[in-house]
């Protein structure tokens, strides 16, 4: 039987870790001018996805 494969665009948005999946939150990469500097700090630590989204990203990355 051939292997299963892993859906791209999720293995390059989502790591899995002990406690989940982690991924960098969105809106982080140009034009950061006119954020403010407190929205760019709070955007800035990986965030934890939401336990009840994890079985959606598990069916993605099946190796992970």
């Amino acid at each position: 039987m051939s292997k299963m494969k892993s859906n791209k665009g999720a293995a390059k948005r989502f790591k899995k870790t002990a406690g989940g999946f982690k991924y960098k939150r969105a809106t982080k990469r140009h034009i950061l001018t006119k954020r403010t500097t407190k929205n760019k700090r709070q955007l800035r630590p990986n965030a934890v996805l939401p336990a009840c989204e994890n079985a959606q990203v598990a069916r993605m990355l099946p190796y992970a």
